[in-house]
């Protein structure tokens, strides 16, 4: 494999000045060999003697001197990035190295330095990413268990009627689809993020599979008397179609969730230039700038008004289908006018 250098390397590691001072030095104990020869010092040995101790002495102090040069300007960077290392494998995740050169430009161990510190910044936003979910999931999984718990201890209380009872079992049942949904998407998550499940790509009808889904909701969109408007066309896609089933399921159940009575939904898909585009369109609340950042973030919830219908991950697992199967996904929203989402898949 043929080496490329960095183009980010614009300097030696051991700059021209450094050189010099190395030259300088070497020749000032060779032109001294040179001045004690010339003396007559050690006339008692042959010439010839002369010379090989004194080429051995200046051999020795050169050897001498790049060590110690090589320690000053190896040595001492090595072993702060050393150091550093450490205390990142120790779990300190903010440590950081500065340039060891003041003029601005970098040598390889300059690049190294900022290598290691665009890593180290990379490993502690992961693991402020691991703590978020870490604490979301135990407040996620703490709500329905406290719903469970409150209940089931109410129903062993005496005096209650059969319309409470079934009321507070309703409840329970509730929670605990809630619950196994919440588990069922976090397990389905981390085999994504992990690759562990591989798209099994087969043809089938997009346009099929977009009213089977959108027939699920069929329920939820009448009770809220909503205009659910389906356009889509018949194309032949060759996709994972159960993951591209998470997708739509998502995109179509939080439409309905954001969508206020009476309100409209479309769901539309469209073949252009070798891509099918299928948008869902909603005229719910819209979105901030701020929140529409970030709605593809795991256990984010924009709307806290609609938190006990959902946990979060919804959008996380779509975004993360949509990578695997290299589509694109964008949002368009305005605060009080509604969301569109849009995937664009090569056909």
């Amino acid at each position: 494999m043929k080496h490329e250098k960095d183009k980010r390397i614009n300097a030696g590691v051991i700059s021209f000045y450094q050189y010099f001072l190395v030259w300088l030095f070497i020749n000032c104990v060779l032109v001294g060999y040179y001045v004690l020869l010339q003396q007559g010092i050690g006339d008692a040995l042959p010439f010839y003697a002369l010379i090989i101790r004194h080429f051995l002495m200046s051999v020795l102090t050169i050897t001498a001197i790049l060590e110690v040069a090589r320690r000053f300007f190896y040595g001492k960077p090595i072993q702060r990035i050393a150091k550093a290392a450490r205390q990142v494998a120790s779990g300190d995740f903010n440590v950081r190295i500065e340039s060891f050169r003041k003029d601005g430009k970098k040598s390889e161990i300059d690049v190294l330095v900022e290598d290691f510190n665009t890593m180290a910044k990379e490993l502690a936003s992961i693991e402020t990413l691991k703590n978020d979910f870490i604490a979301n999931v135990s407040h996620e999984l703490k709500s329905p268990l406290a719903v469970i718990q409150t209940y089931t201890t109410a129903l062993k209380e005496s005096g209650i009627s059969s319309e409470q009872r079934d009321e507070y079992i309703d409840t329970i049942t509730n929670a605990t689809h809630k619950l196994s949904v919440m588990i069922t998407n976090i397990l389905k998550l981390n085999k994504l993020e992990n690759q562990e499940i591989l798209p099994m790509t087969e043809p089938f009808q997009l346009g099929e599979q977009l009213r089977r889904c959108a027939l699920q909701f069929m329920e939820q969109w009448q009770s809220k008397d909503i205009n659910f408007n389906i356009d889509v066309e018949d194309v032949l896609v060759s996709y994972d179609e159960s993951l591209l089933e998470i997708v739509w399921n998502n995109l179509i159940s939080n439409a309905v969730k954001f969508s206020e009575p009476n309100g409209k939904i479309e769901l539309t898909s469209k073949k252009e230039n070798g891509f099918v585009v299928v948008k869902v369109r909603d005229t719910g609340h819209g979105m901030t700038e701020d929140v529409k950042a970030h709605i593809f973030d795991k256990f984010y919830q924009g709307d806290s008004s609609h938190s006990t219908e959902g946990n979060g991950l919804g959008l996380a697992l779509t975004k993360k289908v949509i990578q695997i199967i290299n589509g694109e996904i964008t949002v368009k929203t305005e605060l009080g006018m509604g969301s569109v989402f849009e995937v664009k898949l090569k056909v």
